[in-house]
Parts: C-alpha cells; sequence; structure tokens
C-alpha cells in the first residue's frame, strides 16, 4: 500500500513539473487559438488532467513530453472552438482585455502551424527511412514522382508504393501520438 502512495506521488511530481515546465507555453498557444482568457485556462487544466489520466500511455520513445502536451492541447483546444461554435454567447462573457497583442494578427494560425509541424515531425521519426524520403520528397517539397524515382534509382511504381504505405505508417504514428486526424 505504501509502494503505491509513493508511485502515486511520483506521479503528481511528473505532472507538476510537466505544468511548470509547460504549462505557460500552452497557455499562450490556446489563448492564441482562442482569444479567451478563461478558456485558455480551461485548456490548460483539461491539457494536465487528460496527461495524467492518460500518463501509462505516454512513451518519452516515441514522442518528447513537450511535443504530447502539445498534441493534447490541440485536441482540447478543437473541442474548446467547437464548444463556443454551438454556444457563441459564452465569448461575449469576456471584455476582451485578457487578449494577446497576436490575436487577430495571424498569430493564431502561426501557433497552429508550428504545433502542427512539431507533430508531423515526430510521427515521421517513427516511420521508416524509405518511406519518410518518399513523403518528404513528393508531399513535403512538391517534387514528382518521376524526379524522386529517378534520383532514388527505384521504379516509379515502388515510389508511389512507399508514398501510398508511408502515408499510413504516418496516420497511425500520428493516431499513436493521441493526434485526431
Amino acid at each position: 500500500m505504501a509502494r503505491r502512495r509513493e508511485h502515486a506521488a511520483s506521479q503528481e511530481l511528473d505532472v507538476r513539473a510537466a505544468y511548470n515546465a509547460h504549462g505557460p507555453e500552452i497557455y499562450r498557444f490556446a489563448l492564441r487559438q482562442l482569444g479567451d482568457g478563461g478558456a485558455a485556462q480551461d485548456v490548460v487544466q483539461e491539457v494536465f488532467l487528460r496527461a495524467w489520466r492518460a500518463m501509462h500511455s505516454y512513451d518519452p520513445q516515441l514522442a518528447s513530453l513537450r511535443t504530447w502536451l502539445f498534441a493534447i492541447a490541440r485536441n482540447v483546444v478543437v473541442d474548446e472552438a467547437r464548444r463556443f461554435a454551438v454556444r457563441p454567447w459564452q465569448r461575449d462573457l469576456t471584455d476582451g482585455s485578457d487578449l494577446d497583442a497576436t490575436v487577430g494578427t495571424g498569430g493564431a494560425a502561426l501557433d497552429e502551424r508550428l504545433v502542427d509541424s512539431w507533430v508531423v515531425e515526430e510521427a515521421l521519426r517513427r516511420i521508416s527511412d524509405d518511406h519518410r524520403t518518399a513523403i518528404v520528397q513528393t508531399h513535403l517539397r512538391g517534387r514528382s514522382h518521376d524526379e524522386v524515382a529517378a534520383e532514388l534509382g527505384i521504379p516509379v511504381g515502388t515510389l508511389r508504393s512507399r508514398v501510398f504505405y508511408g502515408l499510413k505508417a504516418l496516420r497511425l504514428a500520428m493516431e499513436e501520438m493521441g493526434v485526431e486526424p
């Protein structure tokens, strides 16, 4: 019984350390996305609650703690934005004094793209080198299949297969990270 309490206490300390290290940054991300300080605080609370509940599923070999927490935060922000869409009158309850200067100036879109790029980068690390190369060259760099296949010295059909199965592996890796499609 005492061992169980020690384990629970050590988990609590880990969540506290994670909150101290990443809480303010997650708050700023949520604030830029939602434009509401109260909602941003709710997001931070929900992120760490979900992280605490899913602590057993976190694997530092798969993603850094920061990436894992921001993947959770992204999902919570989406949920919160949907909640606002259903109840738009809730946004009118704040006076707007808690808005960050970057809200409305593209800062929100920049933050979301940044988090998305972290998540994709982390997921790309989890797939094979052949699949990663095929996806990066064709989808991210926009090169033609013929050009990439010639450069790699493989048939175009092989490259297309690598892209197809690489995208499936990438989708699976992102699901393992807790990112919703």
